[in-house]
């Protein structure tokens, strides 16, 4: 029997998780750890185009790696073989890319689908699939996994109350004033053992209309392309976008990004340090430089939506 009376907890939606039958870990890094091990992964094939904390549960287990390049379509160029305990992984760029994971899964098998910007694109059956909380919602950490079975021992309960911080400060005072806590909570993930989602991070998640999260992302997404598609490099086809994680605008146009940011509309750049490791002719050095992820998600309205896209016509004209 569970407490009765005493003082209040958050007031919280009770509602379902989005992936009930995945695996709750704490961070996506460590879905992929969580795989290794479970698979006894050999060696993993990884795009040059990704965040450099996927590489962090390799060194750990110091799994070798190699490298491949993606084409302007996002599609994997297939130069290498996959021999037995050798697996790739291909990233759902953007959410805007269940169609080359679904042709991929058709031509080569050990094929780990990263759907960390791609929260509501749903598993294909025995593929294994991670996907990503904090990239979506206001959580601190938070991961799912699919996989086809599960490992002996279940891994401990994270707690993630010391991460929250940046969340409320937030709400108080503002994204400006909360971002260097946000970076100390992302700096703070790095070298996390795999543990199972936290109950605070597991209840909020459980707390969300996604459907309206889903609704409003798409509207979103196809107010942009309405007035961006015709200049934008990525060629998008909108009848098969399920909610995303942003809207990509690719566009050869160095300042662009400085001027959103000088007017308080934050896009990320994905990822430097790739530039570290491909050539200035390759695709994943033009993205690099030149994508400009504008913001989707469920906080916005379509007056904000069309206020960026205002600023950036007002921008390319000069």
């Amino acid at each position: 029997m569970k407490e009765i009376g005493g003082f209040f907890e958050l007031e919280l939606h009770k509602g379902q998780d989005y992936h009930p039958n995945a695996i709750k870990l704490n961070t996506a890094r460590n879905a992929l750890r969580y795989l290794i091990e479970l698979k006894h992964i050999k060696k993993l094939v990884l795009p040059y185009y990704i965040c450099s904390a996927t590489l962090e549960p390799l060194q750990i287990l110091n799994i070798p790696y190699s490298s491949y390049h993606i084409d302007h379509n996002f599609e994997p160029i297939i130069d290498f073989e996959l021999h037995q305990d050798e697996y790739m992984m291909y990233v759902n760029y953007f959410g805007i890319n269940g169609t080359n994971s679904h042709s991929l899964l058709k031509k080569l098998r050990n094929v780990i689908i990263d759907n960390s910007q791609a929260f509501f694109e749903k598993p294909q059956r025995n593929i294994d699939t991670i996907y990503s909380s904090r990239k979506f919602f206001g959580v601190s950490d938070g991961a799912y996994l699919y996989t086809n079975k599960r490992l002996k021992k279940i891994p401990e309960k994270d707690k993630s109350l010391n991460r929250t911080e940046f969340l409320l400060k937030r709400i108080e005072d503002g994204p400006e004033s909360a971002y260097e806590l946000f970076q100390m909570n992302e700096k703070s993930l790095f070298g996390q053992p795999v543990k199972s989602m936290s109950n605070l991070t597991d209840a909020i998640m459980k707390s969300i209309d996604y459907k309206e999260v889903v609704n409003i992302r798409n509207r979103n997404f196809a107010l942009y392309h309405k007035y961006l598609g015709k200049i934008n490099e990525i060629n998008i086809d909108i009848s098969k976008v399920n909610a995303p994680m942003v809207y990509p605008f690719l566009i050869h146009n160095k300042g662009l990004k400085a001027n959103l940011i000088k007017n308080k509309i934050f896009v990320a750049t994905y990822w430097k340090e790739v530039l570290d490791v491909v050539d200035k002719d390759c695709f994943e050095w033009y993205l690099v430089n030149y994508l400009v992820p504008l913001p989707i998600d469920q906080r916005y309205t379509k007056d904000e939506i069309l206020y960026v896209i205002k600023k950036i016509y007002k921008f390319n004209k000069k």
